[in-house]
């Protein structure tokens, strides 16, 4: 997800991501055409392009449906989606998912001690690109695990549930976890 961020020098596009652009400051900038409109949304400056990217692909998202053209099409699924098609609804969940995928490359930055401009993406031998997203540490996968072993530990409800008596826990019950055969 977190790319190169090179960029073209006449426009000030990004040669890979759509409705991204490079402003004269080193900015990165986001909007997107309304369907049918001559409108543009505009949703925001941001320090990396990935991050002007996630924005526009949620606007893309909520705008076109899931027939759009994504930057992230592997993402797309884990993008927040806004309550509304306004332009300030977009923004928001635009803002949102460019903050997260901000917050993701830090943690990855801090964790691989390396600054945030040399993250990105790190060439083999053969000279192609590897990405490397430590998923457990922007997900907090080991607690997710935690939480769901303390599910397991639960008793089960009982198998014969009537909903206008409560159940008799008796030893005669037949639950799975006294099961003796």
């Amino acid at each position: 997800m977190f790319g190169s961020s090179g960029s073209k020098s006449s426009t000030g596009r990004h040669p890979v991501y759509k409705g991204v652009r490079r402003r004269s400051s080193g900015k990165w900038v986001s909007e997107i055409r309304e369907p049918k409109k001559p409108n543009r949304i505009w949703l925001g400056t941001f320090p990396t392009p990935e991050m002007a990217a996630v924005a526009y692909d949620v606007a893309a998202l909520a705008l076109k449906g899931e027939h759009a053209d994504l930057n992230f099409p592997d993402s797309a699924s884990s993008l927040p989606v806004p309550a509304s098609t306004s332009p300030s609804d977009i923004q928001m969940a635009a803002a949102s998912a460019a903050a997260a995928a901000g917050a993701a490359k830090d943690a990855l930055s801090a964790a691989t001690g390396e600054s945030s401009s040399s993250v990105s993406l790190k060439e083999n031998e053969a000279g192609a690109a590897e990405e490397f997203v430590d998923e457990d540490l922007i997900f907090d996968m080991p607690n997710v695990l935690l939480n769901m072993a303390e599910g397991m530990m639960l008793a089960p409800p009982p198998l014969n549930w009537d909903a206008a008596a409560p159940p008799d826990y008796t030893s005669q019950d037949p639950y799975l976890w006294n099961f003796r055969p």
